[in-house]
């Protein structure tokens, strides 16, 4: 699988840690968009795109965010949610969220990571391609690359 194309759209505001959003394209066939640049106590790091976790309302059905203690339609009390603690909770306490996409190996995280940061850099240093977005809102950067995940057989499976 090839990287074809990183978009990166960055988000000016010093005191966030969310540095920009990166659109990226497979193969010219296949796009994730969302996927966050953010800055840790470590440096950079990508997050992929993800959405909230939401819990049924006992009464009404409404999908409610987690942590919610009334329904937002029915206004029904909502149960504390609970499950029994497993080894990968006691890592993910706090979360709140579940992936949409994401890589499966750590290989193909590590290319995928290093691909969306290079493009951050290059868009930073202003050594990328400045493209309007379409909305007349801010500039995107676009980096089309065509190294791919080379070093390894067509047939191995990511």
């Amino acid at each position: 699988m090839e990287i074809t194309e990183v978009r990166i759209f960055p988000k000016e505001s010093p005191d966030k840690k969310l540095r920009a959003y990166a659109t990226v394209t497979f193969d010219n066939v296949f796009v994730v968009r969302n996927i966050k640049v953010i800055e840790g106590s470590t440096g950079l790091f990508i997050a992929m795109p993800s959405r909230k976790i939401k819990h049924p309302c006992p009464k009404c059905n409404f999908k409610n965010e987690s942590k919610s203690k009334y329904c937002n339609t029915c206004g029904t009390q909502l149960p504390l949610v609970q499950r029994p603690v497993t080894p990968s909770d006691i890592n993910n306490l706090q979360s709140e969220h579940k992936d949409i996409a994401h890589p499966i190996t750590q290989t193909f995280r590590e290319y995928l990571q290093k691909t969306v940061l290079d493009a951050y850099e290059k868009q930073k240093t202003g050594t990328g391609t400045s493209t309007s977005t379409g909305t007349g809102i801010g500039t995107s950067t676009s980096t089309s690359t065509s190294s791919g995940f080379s070093g390894l057989d067509p047939d191995t499976k990511f």
